[in-house]
């Protein structure tokens, strides 16, 4: 598609703009909207373009879709399918992406890492900041305090590199409200369109692992979110609602301002018929239980 766009600009509209250098998905400039999804031109042809439209249309082999590019998604457009970046690097910028080691003692020779350790940082590394999962970020759209995901997938690299020395704090930052891991919505879509397999929702899943086994319910809101959110699905197979909101917005009657805030939505629930006045445990609730027990015994192990 990036020989299109060159013979497009060569041969029809010398003024069309757009972003390329390496040509091999290697740099990450040519990113751009290929039919609805972000992705890089380089990478992506033009046949196989048109057989994914014509499975998506039901469309015969001799019918010719119409193909649609576009600039990405969540950054302002400067020409054509050029846009502004400078948000996505200053977000890259904030989560600090650079090895510390300023507390330690540099040695003769280099930090020495085992493959185990360097395996850690396989996925992270391969990020090239072509910005396709940026572009599709769903909770960028909605919270412009956002971080991202290309930055919070350089957070996990960080967090899990053996060579620096600022783990505690860096995981103290990534928490912090929406702008961190916690802003993600969980939709995987950073996951489905990033050309290097870099999965930055698996790798904002790792940061928010980390963060869990430094933390207890009492730490934040979100943290207890989480936790209650388990414990209360592998106590009854789902979520029991009574006690969902006044252990995590009420801290377990704790947070008196928090157990407050809820009085109005309690109230129209009751109202309205819709408060759960008893609790059925789900069927099933011995199988959920015994998955989330080996999920955790896994995860003990990987630590």
């Amino acid at each position: 598609i990036l020989t299109c766009l060159d013979r497009i600009k060569w041969e029809q509209d010398g003024t069309l703009g757009y972003r390329k250098n390496c040509r091999n998905t290697i740099c990450g400039s040519c990113s751009m909207r290929i039919n609805g999804r972000s992705t890089l031109a380089c990478k992506e042809n033009v046949g196989a373009e048109l057989a994914r439209l014509r499975q998506i249309h039901g469309l015969s082999d001799e019918e010719i879709p119409a193909m649609t590019i576009a600039p990405m998604g969540n950054m302002p457009v400067i020409k054509d399918l050029v846009v502004d970046m400078r948000k996505f690097w200053d977000n890259l910028d904030a989560v600090d992406p650079y090895v510390s080691t300023q507390a330690r003692q540099i040695p003769e020779r280099e930090f020495s890492q085992s493959p185990q350790e360097r395996e850690k940082l396989s996925h992270s590394g391969n990020c090239i900041l072509c910005g396709a999962c940026y572009s599709e970020c769903n909770a960028v759209e909605v919270n412009p305090d956002f971080v991202g995901p290309h930055a919070l997938a350089k957070a996990q690299r960080m967090v899990d590199d053996s060579r620096d020395d600022r783990t505690e704090t860096r995981i103290a930052q990534y928490e912090q409200g929406t702008d961190g891991v916690w802003g993600c919505t969980r939709c995987y879509y950073c996951n489905s369109v990033c050309p290097m397999e870099v999965a930055p929702l698996d790798r904002i899943g790792e940061v928010k692992q980390a963060i869990l086994s430094r933390r207890d319910g009492n730490a934040s809101r979100a943290v207890r979110h989480r936790k209650t959110l388990v414990e209360l699905v592998r106590d009854g197979g789902w979520v029991d609602e009574r006690k969902f909101g006044v252990q995590v917005v009420g801290n377990y009657f704790r947070d008196l301002r928090g157990l407050l805030s809820l009085a109005p939505l309690g109230l129209r629930m009751l109202v309205c018929g819709k408060f759960p006045l008893s609790f059925e445990k789900s069927e099933g609730t011995e199988e959920v239980r015994s998955l989330i027990d080996s999920v955790r015994e896994l995860e003990a192990q990987n630590r």
